[in-house]
């Protein structure tokens, strides 16, 4: 994957609203790269400090990662819930309400 797709990547992360989650194939469709969300993963792997990498989720709406806080809820949702994000009892937040339509040009 290339320098500047993941810079790509972090600009639009950059630009997702507080409250609001998009998906790794949403962001590489919006990037022009439909089938390319692991490419998006490997760039979410090298997230920069300060972008609000808890916004990415997989498709089904579940956090993407497994860090824990030590009372064991997921870091993501925890931080996701202080955003006002609210998740049903399986863990999924709903897409449709939560989701980004953003574009790649903000």
């Amino acid at each position: 994957m290339s320098e500047p797709f993941f810079a790509r990547v972090y600009a639009l992360l950059a630009g997702v609203p507080r409250g609001k989650v998009v998906t790794y194939s949403e962001i590489a469709r919006m990037l022009g790269r439909p089938n390319g969300a692991r490419a998006v993963g490997w760039a979410m792997r090298s997230c920069p400090e300060g972008l609000p990498w808890q916004r990415v989720v997989n498709a089904q709406g579940r956090p993407s990662t497994v860090a824990r806080l030590p009372d064991g809820k997921l870091l993501q949702q925890a931080l996701l819930e202080d955003e006002g994000v609210i998740f049903d009892a399986a863990g999924r937040l709903d897409l449709g309400l939560y989701g980004w339509r953003g574009t790649a040009d903000g």
